[in-house]
């Protein structure tokens, strides 16, 4: 897998906003009633959403900054927080630690940060495993304010340990 990251377009959005996960990850999906504002938050320049394609095909996308954040989280220090998705029928797959690196590898080099933090809400085993993989460490747990749902923080320093390397 070799993914090359590009500014979200409206176009781009769109596509995304029409992903629909399985059951449990289906909080993770859009529904055609808030397409509009999915497509106009992906697009809006503070959350910094990129695009991840291979060959052109969108199969993934992260957000650097703000949006990965979740409220009742402490995000004290100089992580550049991250998030993101992969396109549904590609999940299950044990595609995640490649397109994690590659994007911290994109962050890397864009925002000039070894430094990165990313929130996963506990039920998704699979996020926090694909977190773990790539070498994120976690440091802290805390409950959702809007409804007690629980989430861990994990943190990687790509100074402190071995740069990430594209995985197949």
């Amino acid at each position: 897998m070799n993914l090359t990251f590009e500014p979200m377009t409206r176009e781009l959005a769109g596509e995304i906003a029409a992903w629909r996960y399985p059951a449990p990850y289906q909080r993770y999906g859009y529904t055609d009633d808030d397409s509009r504002e999915t497509v106009a938050r992906f697009v809006d320049p503070r959350y910094r959403f990129f695009a991840g394609l291979e060959g052109g095909d969108l199969i993934a996308f992260r957000s650097f900054g703000e949006d990965g954040q979740v409220r009742g989280g402490d995000y004290a220090g100089d992580f550049l927080d991250t998030g993101g998705g992969l396109r549904p029928d590609l999940t299950g797959r044990g595609l995640g630690p490649a397109v994690i690196t590659q994007g911290l590898a994109f962050g890397h080099g864009r925002f000039g940060t070894c430094r990165f933090r990313v929130t996963v809400a506990d039920f998704n085993r699979r996020a926090l495993r694909a977190c773990e993989k790539v070498g994120f460490q976690p440091i802290q747990h805390f409950r959702r304010e809007s409804d007690g749902e629980p989430f861990t923080v994990l943190v990687i320093d790509l100074g402190a340990v071995a740069p990430p390397r594209r995985t197949r």
